[in-house]
């Protein structure tokens, strides 16, 4: 099921045109990428709240509504408000559907109440909580399961290891030398043994699109 939200082209800009919009319960977004030139546009700031709470909103291709013109989009960054933790601005980059783009997709890891290393003091150590993926967006999971229902103690699984939706892959396992890349994703340890491990879970990268040229997205002052 497509996910959609709902805009209006906005053209007035500045502290002043903000203050209107907060007043009128409204955000302030953009929309670049694709070669097009950005769009600045208005969002009703309950509808945006709403669709935020889905987790898949972060990671799937939306529909974006500016009247009845439908734009693919996939939001590239939230600014919140330091205190109220509200959306203030929302930055969307549109999407080819023909062409592939690189995202970071978090993992599911399924099955902990059923492992039985787990249930007897055994700890579960997530060292990797997101992948970063290359795909179409027709292809683009919201998620990808780890099962770890199975896993004994001493047992890891690892990036070759990670069960891929069809058309779905992972970027660190194309780098030509697979086994240098092949980290550990999840482990069960002994609980001491836990506590000696360091976490080394990489920073997730932004979101590229393979074959587009973003256009630079001219923030707004007030926007911050």
């Amino acid at each position: 099921m497509s996910l959609t939200i709902n805009a209006t082209k906005r053209e007035d800009q500045g502290k002043g045109a903000s203050r209107r919009l907060r007043h009128a319960e409204k955000i302030p977004a953009i929309i670049y990428g694709a070669g097009k030139a950005p769009t600045n546009i208005t969002l009703s700031i309950h509808e945006i709240t709403h669709l935020l709470e889905k987790e898949e909103s972060y990671n799937s291709v939306l529909d974006l509504m500016i009247g009845k013109k439908k734009e693919a989009v996939i939001i590239k960054d939230l600014q919140r408000h330091p205190a109220k933790n509200l959306v203030t601005h929302v930055d969307f980059l549109r999407i080819n559907l023909k062409q592939a783009l690189v995202t970071n997709i978090p993992l599911h890891f399924l099955g902990s109440d059923e492992n039985e290393s787990i249930r007897l003091g055994a700890i579960l150590n997530q060292f990797v909580t997101s992948v970063e993926v290359s795909c179409l967006p027709g292809d683009l999971p919201t998620a990808i399961d780890v099962d770890i229902a199975n896993l004994a103690l001493g047992d890891h699984i690892s990036l070759t290891g990670l069960v891929m939706p069809e058309g779905v892959t992972l970027t660190a396992l194309t780098h030509g030398d697979i086994e240098s890349h092949d980290q550990s994703v999840v482990a069960v340890q002994e609980a001491k043994i836990m506590a000696e491990v360091e976490d080394d879970a990489p920073v997730a990268p932004e979101t590229e699109v393979t074959g587009q040229d973003e256009a630079d997205a001219e923030e707004e002052s007030d926007s911050k």
